[in-house]
């Protein structure tokens, strides 16, 4: 057995002694920093969207592509991303992805015409897809028991907080940068922070390099590329119509994912390596159910802030940095409670997420109302109060679901493992993105009123995370009748025989 194999199985299993890597919680900030420009990348862009038209000279349709883009070829690679880094060397995939994505941050902060802005951004997101999934096989390599839960709430803090302080940062670069070509700065600002990852990554990150081990499923990269791209290309062209012109994409998905899905059974029962482990939904524990809440929060959560940047800029006249400090409640309770959530985890299990679930709902609900009925003079910072709940209850969410997700998954699977969960959320996040901007629209031209149209568009997103919230409470109430002694540890997962022939 090599080194490297060695240190990729669970502790108990065949024997091996776990020895912590001393750089092991160093190692982990930088891949979290590398994390949260990537996700950041996702929604800072989205106040920056009215200036990036004016200065370029844009259609809506065009910049569109500048945020939709990125999703989608973040979105492409996760899966196939991730088994590369089981099968070869996370490390080197990271720091080269790391590399590409410092590039074409400053190619994109440089694009003279937004066609060179979109190519950069599609690359971009490209290699922001092949290190995302690195970081949580990383923490399931360095780290195990207890150790583990911190570490992935760490992470789970930083997919929540990247998510919601996005429109603030932005902002606060375009107040500081000036309004004519601030926007550049959203993307160079990505630019010294990467570098300093890239050095300090050469330095802290462990090897695991495995020459000649397993093989990537080239078949089922391609099934697996072609049908995310048929579910999200309609999406990213919603807004010059693309959902009543591509309708037709989305059974031609469904069942290019079918013969994907099928394809990957015939590898498991020749004993061949897949791309992606079916038995991962079916054996180990927690993974199907944290893939749906997942999913189904991020495709309620992500399209929110979109339609809060619409509201306050265009509906109340507020500045991109005055609409960022308005959503800063959420981001601020988001933070505390995603960095207590991942010390709690292990006492309370999916409660915490039911707890975190209803708390959104409460706080979103609330801001709402608030919005909708309030005076419009007072109406921002009465709803301060119910945005901080809201973003307490997504603290409660993201961090513990990530972990519980990902926690019984063995070491060797834990790249596609992570790629296959942040492949769902991207796919929901892609969905809400496009929705409920749309919906924004469509009820804005109907009724002609702002605030019409935010309550609309934030009760279809309150009905995704509600259904969310069915999804986590069926499975704790299941899990607290059906508890036992006897719940299968990460040992035994990693040793059972469903598992067996993969080794």
């Amino acid at each position: 057995m090599t080194t490297s194999e060695a240190g990729d199985r669970e502790p108990g299993a065949g024997g091996d002694d776990y020895q912590p890597d001393p750089h092991r919680w160093r190692a982990l900030w930088v891949t979290l920093v590398a994390g949260f420009m990537s996700l950041l990348d996702v929604t800072i862009v989205a106040v920056a969207l009215p200036t990036i038209q004016d200065d370029l000279h844009a259609t809506p349709a065009q910049v569109q592509w500048v945020v939709s883009g990125y999703s989608l070829t973040f979105a492409l690679a996760l899966v196939t991303a991730g088994r590369l880094g089981d099968a070869l060397d996370r490390r080197r995939i990271f720091l080269l992805a790391l590399c590409g994505f410092v590039v074409f941050s400053a190619a994109c902060g440089a694009a003279p015409t937004i066609m060179l802005l979109v190519v950069a951004r599609l690359a971009q997101g490209l290699a922001a897809g092949f290190m995302a999934p690195q970081n949580s096989a990383l923490i399931q390599q360095l780290f195990r028991g207890a150790e583990r839960g911190r570490a992935f709430g760490y992470f789970g803090a930083t997919v929540g907080i990247s998510s919601a302080s996005g429109p603030i940062i932005g902002g606060t670069i375009l107040a500081l940068a000036g309004d004519e070509a601030g926007w550049r700065w959203v993307f160079y600002v990505n630019v010294p922070i990467g570098i300093l990852a890239v050095l300090l990554g050469r330095r802290l990150l462990p090897r695991t390099r495995r020459s000649g081990r397993g093989h990537v499923d080239v078949p089922g990269v391609l099934l697996l590329g072609l049908g995310v791209f048929a579910f999200m290309y309609p999406l990213v062209q919603a807004e010059s119509g693309g959902l009543s012109r591509l309708w037709w994409m989305f059974p031609v998905g469904a069942l290019v994912l079918t013969l994907f899905v099928r394809r990957q059974r015939r590898l498991v029962a020749r004993g061949t390596q897949p791309l992606l482990d079916p038995r991962l939904f079916t054996t180990v524990r927690g993974y199907a159910v944290g893939a749906g809440v997942g999913t189904l929060y991020f495709l309620g959560f992500s399209g929110v802030w979109l339609v809060f940047a619409l509201f306050y800029q265009h509906g109340l006249d507020f500045s991109p940095l005055r609409s960022g400090l308005a959503v800063t409640p959420f981001a601020l309770g988001s933070a505390g409670a995603a960095v207590v959530s991942g010390r709690l985890v292990d006492r309370f299990g999916r409660l915490l997420t039911v707890w975190g679930l209803a708390g959104v709902l409460v706080g979103l609900g609330s801001t709402a109302l608030l919005l909708r009925f309030a005076p419009l003079d007072i109406a921002p910072w009465i709803a301060a109060p119910a945005l901080f709940i809201g973003g307490v209850g997504g603290g409660f969410v993201v961090s513990p679901n990530i972990t519980m997700t990902l926690r019984d998954v063995p070491v060797r699977m834990a790249g596609a493992a992570g790629g296959a969960l942040q492949t769902g959320q991207r796919l929901g996040a892609a969905v809400g993105t496009a929705a409920l901007p749309g919906l924004f629209y469509l009820v804005l031209g109907t009724t002609d009123d702002y605030r019409v149209a935010l309550g609309v568009a934030l009760g279809a997103a309150l009905t995704t995370m509600l259904t969310s919230l069915a999804l986590a409470t069926s499975d704790w109430w299941r899990d607290r009748r059906s508890r036992s002694p006897h719940r299968k540890c990460p040992d035994e997962v990693a040793n059972s025989p469903v598992h067996a022939r993969q080794n």
